[in-house]
């Protein structure tokens, strides 16, 4: 590993290769190619040059970046040098992004610095399913960036599945019925299942959480012993407002209670009511959403997972609506961080119901 201080930060505006006198574009100093020769997901982006600074790199190239993303739908940069959690914070501000707040949580996450977060705190030997992030809210971050500062001994890997591919091979029964229907969210938050609403919400005013579900569309009930429910109903299918490409956008599958094991799914409904669970999804009509339905959604996102192994120092940078990411068990120590920009509020969304 080369000393970023004797190094030159190469990635500004073109210059001159030494004594030749040939200018050189930001973009002849990377190479690019497919993770695989099959797909398109995700480019990797390696340095041409020794020295390469990511993120002066970056500053110059937002546009050429942008599109790649539209087009790939992630970029895994790869090979540079001294790459951290700073690197991903600066890489954000490169590209004009402001990191986004972890705010009305799903899982508990840590701050590592300014607003770059731990990934989920969650087993080591269990799966994440995949997702798009904040899928289940009408609000959510166009990009999400990951910086492995450690991969794991085994496992580990953040399998990532193109959401317009999973949106495609659906049923069109299954997609109309969840276009037209959406996803009803229900959750019950308390310190003995789950998270506390003051994890979620990130506060310990009630009146503040009432304030947050009143302007995001949610309903909320205070119940006794300190607890909240609260339902919204989301999308369940979305049109990428640049790229105008239909992606499966929602978490029903993993906020429903059938993505339980089976044992511990028994085990929960032996002492609460469904209506109490921690977290379940419905139609947004309220019906239930069969067990069968969703295996199909699951089994259309393995379809078009593609995985790859994390090397210390890779930054993946994703357009969230484009690409859903998960986690698959690991052992040994994991350190992966995350962020996430360009906040989006589907209001403003185009062309939602039937498709």
């Amino acid at each position: 590993m080369h000393n970023a201080s004797t190094q030159p930060k190469l990635g500004l505006r073109s210059r001159r290769q030494r004594g030749s006198g040939i200018q050189v574009s930001a973009t002849q100093l990377v190479t690019t190619a497919p993770l695989q020769p099959d797909t398109l997901l995700p480019l990797v982006v390696s340095p041409a040059v020794e020295g390469l600074n990511l993120t002066s790199w970056a500053a110059e190239q937002r546009q050429w970046i942008q599109a790649q993303l539209w087009l790939h739908g992630g970029l895994l940069c790869r090979n540079f040098t001294n790459v951290g959690a700073e690197t991903l914070e600066s890489l954000f501000a490169a590209l004009g992004g402001e990191l986004m707040e972890y705010a009305y949580r799903s899982t508990p996450r840590s701050p590592v610095r300014g607003r770059i977060y731990t990934s989920t705190a969650y087993p080591a030997s269990e799966s994440i399913p995949l997702h798009n992030e904040m899928s289940y809210s009408r609000n959510w971050p166009m990009r999400i960036g990951f910086s492995c500062l450690q991969s794991a001994a085994t496992g580990g890997e953040t399998p990532i599945a193109d959401s317009h591919k999973v949106w495609a091979s659906l049923d069109p029964e299954i997609r109309d019925t969840f276009a037209r229907k959406q996803v009803l969210y229900v959750r019950n938050y308390s310190r003995e299942l789950d998270l506390p609403w003051q994890t979620v919400f990130q506060t310990e005013d009630r009146a503040a959480v009432e304030q947050y579900c009143r302007a995001a569309g949610i309903e909320w009930e205070w119940r006794s012993g300190d607890r909240l429910r609260t339902r919204q109903v989301c999308q369940a299918v979305a049109q990428h407002p640049q790229t105008q490409a239909w992606v499966w956008f929602n978490q029903a599958h993993l906020f429903h209670v059938a993505n339980l094991p089976p044992e511990t799914r028994q085990s929960l409904l032996a002492v609460v009511d469904e209506a109490d669970l921690p977290r379940n999804t419905y139609y947004g009509d309220g019906t239930p959403i069969a067990d069968r339905i969703l295996a199909i959604v699951r089994a259309a996102y393995a379809e078009h997972t593609v995985a790859f192994r994390w090397q210390t120092g890779d930054i993946l940078l994703l357009d969230n609506m484009l690409v859903a990411h998960g986690r698959r068990p690991f052992t040994g120590e994991r350190q992966v961080v995350v962020g996430m920009d360009e906040p989006y509020d589907r209001t403003v969304l185009q062309g939602e119901g039937t498709v």
